[in-house]
């Protein structure tokens, strides 16, 4: 009997795909430690939350930092997620974890969200607090 090992990827190979089109246009993944995963569709109550939220941030925040919205943040070789919002200093390139300062995720009660959130808690355990809600 042989064991088969999944392929894990590096960010600089994972958007090598993308830049060969592996991934459709519109089709929502990340690297969350060399895996890619296939990102949750986006509901109503889902994108009413989003939006409010933004809005609160936005106030909160003003100009004194840069607000991300589902953009991914690099942290590490292997791992490349992509929170629902996140604070980050404002620099010409904020895409990396040591510019961030608060990552927020949305989650569901569902089952599938929950899996998403083991593997989003597994990846960020090392790095700056996440919030999920």
């Amino acid at each position: 009997m042989s064991l088969t090992t999944a392929k894990r990827f590096t960010i600089g190979e994972y958007h090598r795909l993308a830049e060969l089109g592996f991934f459709e246009e519109d089709e929502r993944v990340e690297l969350i430690k060399g895996e890619i995963i296939q990102m949750a569709a986006k509901g109503t109550p889902h994108s009413v939350c989003e939006t409010r939220l933004e809005q609160e941030l936005y106030k909160l925040v003003g100009d004194r930092a840069t607000l991300r919205g589902q953009q991914p943040i690099t942290l590490s070789n292997n791992s490349e997620p992509e929170p629902h919002r996140g604070i980050a200093k404002n620099r010409d390139n904020d895409s990396y974890f040591s510019d961030c300062f608060f990552r927020l995720y949305l989650m569901s009660s569902s089952k599938l969200d929950n899996e998403y959130y083991e593997l989003y808690q597994d990846c960020l355990d090392n790095y700056l607090s996440s919030f999920c809600i």
